[in-house]
């Protein structure tokens, strides 16, 4: 069965900077193939004001297969788009209809400024990373899978935990930009393997403190975050989070 084209407009957020006044700018596109990603489609239209002699849209990608964490857009107010559990890269035209007008935004947060149109700084994710989101290891070969035994139960929550990419939906979805299901799957990943136990008394309390530092706002239990994630990180996370914090204050 071959694909279907459909006409869609889109209307993209346009910026040149984070001192300049944006706005939206609006692009028809027409015969648009539903197997096309999102990505393609604004490919499609960067190919066009390429020939207008116009000035490209800005966005952020690499892998282009969901595992990066490059991408990421608001999409009709949806991060992500309105497809569950992928990346906007793995978001596909046939998630819309012909004639739809389709709302492009960038994340909107203080702790993530944007570069340009589409792109944001998410450098702050950095920043919480090295606070804390590090292990003491010896350098050296590579140890046998089996050399340190992990119980079934703490290697599932360590490799669930580990499937977050980093993205930034969680903080442009949450109507506090909290960045706190990151934090938390960061902090849970590693507090489950015995390789994390080394930096465990400190590794919240830092991480947390420069997560406020960097004006990420707090949790309030909207489940926001975990509605959008690409990676279905749970909220079951921050409750960890909480609790190893909790216990470095002892």
């Amino acid at each position: 069965m071959g694909s279907s084209t459909i006409n869609v407009t889109l209307k993209v957020w346009r910026q040149k900077n984070a001192e300049t006044k944006g706005e939206f700018e609006t692009y028809p596109i027409n015969n648009v193939s539903t197997d096309m990603s999102f990505l393609e489609a604004l490919d499609t239209v960067n190919e066009q004001l390429l020939q207008q002699g116009k000035e490209p849209i800005a966005f952020d990608h690499d892998c282009r297969e969901g595992i990066c964490g490059m991408c990421g857009a608001m999409v009709d107010g949806i991060a992500h788009g309105p497809d569950k559990a992928v990346t906007l890269c793995q978001t596909h035209m046939r998630s819309f209809h012909n004639g739809d007008t389709i709302v492009v935004e960038p994340w909107r947060a203080k702790a993530f400024p944007i570069i340009k149109d589409l792109v944001t700084d998410r450098s702050a994710f950095d920043k919480i990373i090295a606070s804390g989101g590090y292990v003491s290891v010896s350098t050296g070969g590579v140890p046998d899978a089996n050399a340190i035994l992990i119980p079934k139960k703490d290697a599932d929550l360590a490799m669930d935990a580990a499937a977050c990419i980093g993205c930034g939906a969680c903080v442009a979805s949450c109507p506090n930009a909290s960045a706190m299901l990151f934090v938390s799957a960061k902090i849970s990943h590693l507090s489950h393997l015995p390789q994390g136990q080394v930096e465990r008394k400190e590794r919240a309390k830092r991480m947390i403190q420069t997560m406020d530092d960097l004006g990420f706002g707090n949790c309030s239990n909207h489940r926001e975050c975990e509605a959008v994630c690409p990676k279905e990180i749970k909220l079951e996370n921050i409750a960890t989070m909480n609790r190893e914090f909790a216990s470095s204050l002892f």
